[in-house]
């Protein structure tokens, strides 16, 4: 009777030993199973901020040097969406922020400071170019000025020039090149400045083409990017 119970309790302890080794084993592939994972995950994330590649300030492919700007800008497209006018990760004017219209659309911008001094909208379609030339006129030196066409921002009822040459020569004043030869539904944007001693860089302009336009009767949006030196005393 003693060797028999001796024998059970030698072949429960045996079974027990067993019963531990096989669950320690299973936990612990399981264990390396998880930290392989989790260790892959670690990886695959540290490579995706890797590869990731880094925003810039309104989306600029660059970043810009110290002392400069970044902004970026689009034109209207056809009469459905409005302009776009980004200055260091600020919008200034847009559709969402329901203060673009129809005509040319001005952000003036403080050149030292880079704080918004005013937005506003002009209609060259069915509005007067007298306003638009008091307010040209009213711009302070060292202001940067950002302008962009929506539907139309040269002419009234297709034939009437209602830019006419005083309003365009203030605007070449700004450092524009192409604003003498804006016309009809031409999709156009600029950067320049009050007091700019040369023509801005930047400047973007297509013509309205029948046979070119990508939207019917008005061509494709005009895009810019870029970084304005901030001015110096």
């Amino acid at each position: 009777m003693r060797v028999a119970g001796a024998a059970k309790l030698v072949v429960a302890v045996a079974v027990f030993l067993l019963t531990f080794y096989v669950i320690s084993q299973v936990f612990e592939i399981k264990m390396d199973a998880s930290l392989g994972n989790l260790f892959a995950r670690s990886a695959l994330d540290t490579a995706a901020r890797a590869t990731k590649p880094p925003r810039y300030k309104c989306g600029i492919s660059k970043a810009c040097p110290e002392k400069h700007f970044a902004f970026k800008m689009a034109s209207g497209a056809a009469n459905v969406v409005g302009p776009k006018i980004c200055l260091e990760d600020n919008i200034l004017m847009s559709g969402v922020k329901n203060n673009v219209g129809r005509g040319i659309n001005v952000a003036l911008v403080n050149g030292k400071t880079g704080e918004v001094i005013d937005t506003k909208y002009f209609d060259m379609w069915g509005g007067d170019v007298a306003p638009f030339i008091e307010f040209l006129k009213s711009i302070q030196d060292g202001t940067i000025v950002l302008m962009g066409t929506y539907d139309d921002g040269a002419t009234k009822y297709v034939n009437f020039k209602i830019l006419n040459d005083e309003a365009r020569r203030l605007i070449a004043d700004l450092g524009s090149t192409s604003i003498t030869t804006l016309g009809f539904r031409d999709n156009w944007v600029f950067c320049g400045g009050k007091g700019i001693k040369t023509k801005s860089p930047f400047e973007q302009y297509i013509k309205n083409n029948k046979d070119t336009n990508k939207y019917e009767g008005w061509p494709e949006v005009v895009e810019m990017e870029g970084c304005i030196p901030q001015k110096q005393d």
